[in-house]
């Protein structure tokens, strides 16, 4: 095989995930399983104090998933965007394989991407020896993101920047 079709066929595949990833987040809610960024994930709110989500700029899907925590958690959800989010993504040690758009940080652990609220009270009643929980690939119908569920949601765990195994399906 000629190295140009190996580049082009990275360049093909990469400029694919960007295109997926930018159309995620600009899709919108729609279907009875979407899980929009207003609704509810129980009837009892998590209690947790301190959640910062730091933002990838100009991506909406960020912005609804801050607003899907603050519906769902009581105590301080502030966000912002970064000048470095990559460093953010590094210091914590979310592995590049899970990389979303956004990370939360909730106490000692960092939150990748759309994680349902029912997964982070697994992870805070649990307190596992772990940096941190994703939910890989942005899915339609996860928390903050259109589209509408199809199947469940399989959040990983991660340590030390790589993953760990699963944390559970939600």
């Amino acid at each position: 095989m000629r190295p140009t079709q190996t580049r082009r066929q990275f360049l093909t595949a990469g400029g694919s995930a960007v295109a997926l990833g930018v159309a995620g987040c600009l899709g919108s809610p729609s279907g009875d399983d979407t899980v929009r960024a207003d609704d509810r994930a129980s009837e009892t709110p998590l209690s947790v104090s301190g959640v910062k989500q730091y933002n990838s700029p100009g991506c909406s899907c960020c912005e609804q998933y801050a607003s899907y925590l603050r519906k769902n958690i009581t105590g301080d959800v502030t966000d912002t965007v970064p000048a470095d989010i990559a460093a953010i993504k590094r210091d914590h040690g979310v592995p590049a394989e899970v990389e979303s758009c956004h990370t939360t940080l909730l106490g000692d652990y960092a939150v990748e991407g759309h994680v349902p609220v029912p997964a982070i009270a697994t992870l805070l009643e649990e307190s596992p020896a772990i940096d941190g929980i994703a939910l890989p690939g942005m899915p339609p119908g996860s928390p903050g993101m259109g589209g509408t569920k199809s199947e469940p949601f399989v959040v990983e765990k991660f340590v030390d920047g790589e993953t760990s195994g699963r944390m559970g399906t939600f």
